[in-house]
């Protein structure tokens, strides 16, 4: 399967919150998403986004210390990585990583770029970049994967 390329421009985390929330809702049994951007890029907001529409009804928050949060109560379990206190990719090995990247539910990695070697060939790789010269919470959304083709911009 060919991956499509997009890139969307949010002007609110509420837009960012609903691009993720179309993917989630589209999102295919077995999907990781592998997340890039700076602190306070819109990681977190659109890691909720995403929960919600795989129908998570759960507070969905930042794993920074615990590394994986857990979630069962949507449509399949999501699996929510932070690796951003990651030292080394084998430290990703206590984890449990593989059973949720190659499991049964859909696998969410923040920070991803830190762990790119174990990241799986199918992974969409998402980067969100702020542009301050457009305005405080704007955000522009870089998508490379196969299982994003319907999702156009928050309606």
């Amino acid at each position: 399967m060919k991956n499509a390329v997009m890139t969307i421009e949010t002007d609110s985390a509420g837009e960012t919150y609903e691009i993720a929330r179309k993917i989630g809702e589209e999102a295919p049994c077995g999907a990781i998403f592998a997340l890039k951007g700076d602190l306070g890029a819109g990681k977190t907001v659109f890691a909720k986004g995403l929960a919600c529409g795989l129908g998570i009804r759960e507070h969905v928050s930042s794993p920074t210390f615990t590394i994986l949060q857990q979630y069962d109560d949507g449509r399949m379990p999501f699996y929510h990585f932070d690796a951003y206190r990651i030292g080394d990719v084998s430290e990703m090995d206590e984890t449990g990583y593989e059973d949720c990247f190659y499991g049964n539910g859909v696998t969410l990695v923040e920070w991803a770029d830190l762990i790119a070697d174990i990241m799986p060939r199918q992974t969409v790789w998402i980067k969100i970049e702020r542009d301050p010269s457009k305005g405080a919470d704007h955000r522009r959304i870089h998508i490379e994967g196969s299982c994003i083709s319907n999702v156009k911009e928050a309606d």
